[in-house]
């Protein structure tokens, strides 16, 4: 019986991608991994153009290709992790519908992994992302890196291969907010890291806003470091020291010079500035922590579906 290799891909108004990338899928396996069936799984995060209809006709005509559609959108880091734990193969491939990830990584990854590597990562060597962008999340993994107690991988979406026994682990974890590449960096000992070259959006435009990298980089902090409010203890014992001595300065000078020493609102009033903002900024810290904690234990789905296509009756009553 052949070995089955599972590709989830995610889809948000991918009308333009996902029928062209869906046969070029087919075409890479077939091509270059003739010895495997396949499973593609298609997830739809609620798109609001034409991607679902053309699902339902990529489904109809070829029954190893499923669909999930999500009740509504729940994010680039949820639905994609949702989709991948749904796979059946033997292992399975994240990998993005907008022609950026390399086709050709499929075969070259599933060869890594029949060495027995757990995951392959798939790592962004270079890409042709704004430079600023590129220079911000370089500076953002080195500094998760460096102070997070996992040891995060750089440039690491979740494109990559991974093992069935990987997510049989996946699925025991019961996080409503998941950051798969934090959890593949705790869980995955054996995994290789494998280059690439993300290649341009075919067509389409991204639908990846600041605040969303933004909430992919605390979601990294707050659940791998605790570098924060050890770094906001700490700062608070030091300002709280040097704030000690300097009012020790000024009542000896004071009492020294009663006369002719003020102490001066401009001084008083930096020193307001400064502790307010020290206390801004690790209020809102200390509140991304809370906001975390607080979604893990509603304990939320990761999505909610509303339909599912060509899966057994027994899986769509699960």
């Amino acid at each position: 019986m052949k070995k089955v290799v599972s590709i989830a891909i995610p889809t948000f108004n991918e009308e333009e991608n996902i029928k062209p990338l869906t046969e070029a899928v087919i075409e890479e396996i077939e091509k270059n991994l003739p010895e495997y069936d396949y499973e593609i799984l298609i997830i739809d995060n609620d798109s609001t153009d034409n991607t679902r209809p053309i699902i339902r006709e990529l489904c109809k005509n070829n029954k190893k290709i499923k669909a999930i559609f999500n009740e509504k959108n729940f994010g680039p880091e949820n639905s994609p992790y949702f989709g991948l734990l749904q796979t059946t193969g033997d292992c399975s491939i994240l990998f993005s519908a907008d022609f950026q990830d390399p086709l050709e990584m499929i075969h070259k990854m599933v060869r890594e992994w029949e060495k027995g590597y757990k995951v392959i990562a798939a790592v962004k060597s270079k890409s042709n992302e704004f430079f600023l962008t590129r220079f911000l999340r370089t500076m953002c993994y080195k500094i998760i890196k460096k102070i997070s107690s996992t040891e995060i991988i750089e440039h690491f979406t979740g494109f990559g291969c991974y093992d069935r026994s990987i997510l049989d682990i996946l699925r025991k974890i019961d996080d409503p907010i998941p950051f798969l590449r934090g959890i593949i960096s705790e869980f995955a000992s054996n995994k290789l890291e494998m280059p690439y070259e993300q290649q341009e959006r075919r067509a389409g435009k991204s639908h990846i806003k600041f605040f969303t990298l933004y909430d992919m980089a605390m979601r990294s902090v707050t659940s791998y470091t605790k570098i924060g409010i050890r770094f906001a203890s700490f700062l608070g014992y030091i300002v709280a020291l040097f704030s000690f001595i300097i009012g020790m300065v000024y009542f000896v000078l004071k009492l020294l010079h009663w006369y002719d020493f003020g102490f001066g609102i401009p001084v008083i009033l930096i020193g307001m500035f400064f502790l307010g903002a020290v206390q801004l900024i690790f209020l809102g810290l200390i509140g991304e922590y809370i906001f975390t904690i607080n979604k893990r234990l509603m304990n939320r789905p990761l999505v909610v579906i509303k339909e599912k296509i060509n899966f057994d009756e027994e899986k769509n009553n699960v």
